[in-house]
């Protein structure tokens, strides 16, 4: 682990009362004197007891009138808290705070996993810290209300053919029309939106600059680079504002804390490609407001707000009946954007692509094999969405040659580079899944490619479906994130623009903490870590495992990510 120079200072806690309101358990803190300000809401999941307490929290942090009209849910900044069960209800009093910041395309609950463990494991070691997993404020438009009824035929119901649940009546996907808001919501705002929040939730900066680990996933590096270098008083003389006296260190979670998408380039999904097409900032700023370029990142299928729910509708089914035969193939209805989205997804070649048979809903999968289908390295040919969460059971497998071979060379980073495996027999048996910790047993097949290579190993599976699907399922802030600002891309893309490099103020805030790296050894950096780096390596990890992986290992060892985090948090040196 590398870390840049360090400080000693003296811990300072703040004052924090705790009401218990119809419902909710809500923090009145110096800063937010009221519910309408902020809401502390439980989280109950069936996660298994760990000494963990979640709950969600909303903050009312308004945008600046300039955005223009926007939903009044927009106006509220939301995280997920994690806490331990025997430590204190305030923040303040907590050890240490980590604060992360999600990746592309990703939402707060997907931290679920990483948080937990973290704050379990630190526990077990006599520290109680808390995790922090923040959520973009355009999330504000995604509504969970089918997700959240518990029942995947009611989800569906719900989201395409007009079920009122609890109430509510789903009022459709967001068009671009109505995002005008989000054209200006890029890196400046935010960081901008890190910065009050932290100041709302922590009132005091040397608190801040005590407890505070600022860090993130993915993208949430590259974000967490910018808050560092960030001035938010517009005073680059006073460096009690500064983004890195926010924080005692940094971590960066198969990523880098830099202001350069550098090697992450590539292999996150991007569908803008501006500076090929030669447009500068200015250019695509008049774009966004105009509403020429989507304001939201997405495309007509596979990577959209609609699929994105149906993921985790599947998450919800694993939940569910994990072992049942899976009905939502049939059950979804049967639009371009599903059909053309599964097609892509469970293809053997590209003349099954093409031809459109044997289409997913030809073959028997349970709800865990259907969830695997869509997440798993072996299965899913998009890097940024592979975990490793077991492999295919039940029946005769073949490789899955769309929309890349396998064993070739030549292969995009945006596939990631696992061999890819299909169920080989329409209308034949029940494919069921394989768990990560039974991979290698001693009734496992061991399924191999045409080329005489093992799909995978025990060494290579570390996500449990389980603890994914929960995730998924089961948080009321989404997994996935389904009105990613395309302006917050774009301003990274065009990184050396004056407009995007005013905002590096202070480029020696991103040495000045101590910075844990820990990189997925599968994951986006495989292979080209920065030479600067002295990262822990997670070994078998695909980049989504970073997050996801189980608290207990197939090799018998500590979770590597939770466990360098929580030692971290005990002394970021």
């Amino acid at each position: 682990m590398k870390t840049s120079r360090s400080r000693k200072r003296t811990w300072r806690s703040g004052a924090t009362a705790v009401l218990l309101t119809a419902g909710a358990l809500t923090a009145v803190t110096p800063g937010a004197q009221a519910q309408d300000v902020r809401t502390e809401t439980p989280v109950r999941t069936t996660a298994p007891a760990d000494g963990v307490t979640e709950s969600m929290v909303r903050v009312k942090v308004p945008l600046p009138t300039s955005f223009g009209a926007r939903p009044a849910a927009c106006d509220w900044l939301s995280y997920l808290r994690y806490r331990s069960a025997d430590g204190p209800a305030a923040s303040a009093d907590a050890d240490r705070i980590l604060v992360a910041q999600p990746g592309i395309l990703e939402g707060a609950g997907a931290f679920d996993s990483v948080a937990r463990s973290t704050v379990a494991r630190a526990a077990e070691q006599g520290s109680h810290i808390e995790f922090w997993a923040l959520d973009r404020r355009s999330n504000c438009l995604e509504d969970r209300t089918g997700i959240a009824s518990g029942d995947q035929h009611t989800a569906v119901d719900y989201y395409y053919r007009g079920k009122q649940v609890a109430g509510r009546t789903f009022a459709g996907y967001v068009g671009n029309d109505r995002l005008g808001w989000m054209a200006r919501l890029g890196i400046e705002q935010t960081v901008r939106d890190e910065y009050d929040l932290l100041a709302a939730e922590l009132p005091d900066p040397s608190l801040r600059k005590d407890k505070v680990l600022c860090g993130g996933h993915s993208l949430g590096g590259v974000i967490t680079g910018y808050f560092a270098a960030a001035d938010f008083d517009g005073d680059r003389a006073t460096t009690a504002d500064a983004g890195y006296n926010q924080c005692a260190g940094y971590f960066a979670l198969d990523t880098t804390v830099s202001t350069s998408l550098g090697d992450l380039s590539g292999s996150i999904p991007d569908d803008t490609n501006l500076p090929d097409i030669g447009l500068g900032h200015g250019a695509v700023q008049a774009g966004l407001d105009s509403g020429l370029l989507p304001r939201s990142l997405s495309a007509p299928v596979l990577l959209n707000p609609e699929t994105m729910t149906v993921l985790a509708i599947a998450g919800l089914g694993a939940v569910q009946a994990p072992g049942a035969e899976a009905d939502l193939p049939r059950y979804l209805p049967a639009n371009a954007n599903i059909r053309t989205t599964n097609r892509f997804l469970f293809s053997r070649d590209a003349a099954t692509f093409l031809s459109g048979t044997p289409a997913l809903e030809d073959f028997r999968l349970t709800n865990e094999a259907l969830l695997g289908t869509f997440m798993d390295d072996h299965s899913v040919p998009l890097a940024f969405l592979q975990s490793s969460v077991g492999f295919f059971d039940g029946g005769p497998v073949a490789d899955k040659n769309f929309p890349a071979a396998n064993g070739g060379d030549d292969r995009p980073g945006l596939f990631g580079t696992e061999y890819k495996a299909i169920p080989a027999q329409p209308n034949g048996p029940l494919y069921t899944w394989r768990n990560y910790d039974r991979v290698g047993d001693p009734d496992d097949p061991g399924h191999r490619s045409a080329d005489g290579t093992p799909f995978t190993s025990a060494a290579k599976e570390v996500t449990d479906i389980q603890e994914l699907a929960r995730s998924m399922a089961e948080q009321p802030l989404d997994f996935t994130e389904q009105y990613f600002p395309t302006k917050l891309v774009t301003d990274i893309q065009l990184s050396t623009s004056p407009q995007v490099k005013r905002l590096v103020v202070h480029p020696e805030g991103l040495t000045a903490n101590p910075t844990l790296t820990v990189l997925a050894g599968d994951g986006l950096l495989a292979g080209r870590v920065p030479a600067d780096l002295d990262p822990v390596v997670a070994e078998g990890y695909q980049h989504l495992d970073v997050l996801t992986a189980a608290p207990v290992q197939n090799n018998g060892r500590p979770e590597p990510v939770s466990h360098n985090l929580a030692r971290f948090a005990r002394s970021p040196e």
